[in-house]
């Protein structure tokens, strides 16, 4: 293909679905994959040229692991994406000479707290922190703080741990439990940023950073950070995009990264960009890997791969287009670390997740049905009949993400939303989370969490009164019983999942017609607090008496 041996090969760092591009990449360039994961039953590692179990995090067997491969001189590159391991690939990279990012600038990417003093020496913005550990925590800090802030691991990745901590009740079950799913046993406390938030993939090659992705990211259900989709490219205005890849660019710098790949959460806030995080790999969320060669035409994770081999990213350098220097007020007077390039979208993609109240899968409809919606892509799910699932706190327990393409952006939204809002997760009866769920149970440092379904606020006493009273007959369509309350608001109100309640109402009527006879305040609460997977529980219970 570009000039390799039928034995060179790449080490890439992980087994699981967003590693799958990469794997597929290697065989397009002509090399062998030969795959490492600690899980010998990842989704990907079929695709493997060769596999083996090692743990991403022990270098020292990556290492030797290398070597052993490199005995001729047939090792090309260490590669990986959508993992917390770019750390153990430049280590591997470092000490058998081969194309990366240097060891000490990616254990700045990987490290939060390392990452926040490098931007605080270089004054790149962002937010004010320190690090906490089990050792300092304590109730003379919880009392001295001034909410709200964020807590977040200092090494993981998907949200795991991270939350937003909004008063004194809330702030040592969240430190506590952030320090839990950190490796290294530590936490990072920082600043809340309030603003929009983006994610950008990058590639920084021979003094020039060129932008491969500049995504709009859609959070939701605080105090968690819970991704339920993005888009690509972004709406936002082009002055605003510009100075966020200005700040993006300065961050790179300051932890020096100089030859691969760089992602970024930012924020645009009101006193401007400011960086969330910037990791030395490209992102997972099926950015990089789905999204953004379906918009752009590029196959990102090869142009990718071509660094880490040695080989120059020809369709990048050849596609690229020139983009100004142009800082928020907050980093003018800095230099330009790099030139600035991207390479420009022709279509959009719409990636959506969708999500589940808490209990077991009994039974899923629409997965099949919704890939012949226009415009869907792929049909992702990460949950099936059987599995436990839970209304998510980070962003590895969502169920499933859908993707879709169109020619602009409300073509792409209405493609991706739709196919969400026709998968269905029917939960088995009689489980006592599903029914803490319905009650409206949450713990004391959760308040508003999990949010309900349907939002319905004339007044708090009316929202909680709707239905009292009434009975539905067996067997009748329960959208023929709908309150007066809420026929106004049928086909405005959405839910998690796109679903209007009308739909919800059409969804049950299809799904559960021989329903026995139906409490009305039941019913209609379980609908409003857990949309249709509410009211399918309620009637399951029923029938299973």
């Amino acid at each position: 293909m570009i000039g390799f041996s039928k034995n060179d090969k790449i080490l890439i760092l992980g087994a699981g679905l967003m590693q799958k591009p990469a794997i597929l990449a290697a065989k397009h360039l002509g090399l062998k994959a030969v795959v490492v994961d600690a899980n010998e039953k990842a989704v990907a590692v079929p695709l493997a040229d060769e596999f083996f179990p090692v743990d991403l995090k022990d270098r020292s067997s990556l290492l030797e692991l290398a070597e052993k491969l490199n005995g001729k001189g047939e090792l090309k590159g260490v590669f990986t994406a959508g993992t917390d391991f770019s750390a153990s690939v430049s280590f591997v990279a470092e000490k058998l000479g081969l194309p990366a990012h240097s060891f000490e600038a990616a254990l700045n990417a990987s490290d939060k707290v390392r990452m926040r003093a490098c931007f605080e020496k270089s004054g790149v913005p962002s937010p004010k922190f320190r690090e906490l550990d089990e050792s300092i925590i304590s109730e003379n800090l919880c009392e001295s703080v001034d909410y709200p802030k964020v807590v977040k691991p200092c090494d993981n990745m998907g949200g795991r741990g991270c939350r937003l901590i909004r008063n004194q009740n809330e702030f040592l079950p969240a430190v506590t439990n952030a320090i839990q799913n950190s490796r290294s046993h530590r936490a990072i406390f920082e600043d809340y940023m309030e603003g929009a938030e983006f994610s950008i993939d990058s590639i920084v090659y021979k003094g020039t950073l060129t932008i491969t992705g500049f995504a709009d990211r859609h959070i939701f259900y605080p105090p968690y950070f819970i991704e339920m989709g993005h888009s690509l490219p972004s709406k936002v205005d082009l002055k605003i995009k510009n100075e966020l890849i200005a700040t993006f660019a300065l961050g790179i710098k300051a932890l020096g990264l100089t030859c691969g790949v760089a992602k970024a959460d930012i924020k645009y806030t009101k006193n401007g960009p400011m960086i969330g995080e910037i990791a030395a790999r490209l992102s997972g969320g099926y950015m990089s890997g789905w999204t953004f060669p379906y918009a752009s035409g590029m196959n990102l994770t090869e142009e990718a791969m071509k660094i880490a081999v040695g080989k120059e990213p020809d369709y990048l350098l050849s596609n690229r287009v020139s983009l100004p220097w142009q800082p928020h007020e907050s980093v003018k007077g800095k230099a330009q670390p790099f030139e600035l390039y991207e390479i420009t979208n022709t279509l959009v993609s719409a990636e959506r997740a969708w999500l589940s109240i808490p209990g077991k899968i009994s039974k899923i409809y629409g997965l099949s049905e919704v890939k012949q919606i226009y415009g869907v892509r792929d049909v992702l799910p990460r949950s099936k009949e059987g599995d436990s699932v839970n209304f998510p706190r980070n962003n590895v327990e969502k169920c499933g993400n859908i993707i879709a393409v169109g020619i602009n952006h409300e073509q792409a939204y209405k493609s991706a939303e739709e196919a969400v809002s026709e998968i269905v997760l029917r939960l088995e009866p009689n489980n006592p989370q599903t029914e803490a769920f319905l009650s409206g149970r949450c713990e004391i440092d959760e308040e508003g969490f999990p949010v309900s379904a349907f939002t319905f606020c004339p007044n708090k006493e009316n929202s909680i009164t709707v239905g009292e009273g009434t009975k539905i007959p067996a067997k009748a369509k329960v959208i023929d019983f709908l309150p007066e309350s809420l026929i106004p608001l049928a086909d405005s109100l959405k839910d998690w999942n796109h679903r209007t309640l009308r739909k919800t109402l059409e969804k049950f009527d299809e799904i559960c017609p021989d329903h026995g006879e139906l409490d009305g305040k039941s019913f209609w609460q379980a609908v409003l607090r857990g949309g249709i997977q509410g009211a399918l529980y309620v009637a399951d219970n029923i029938n299973n008496v």
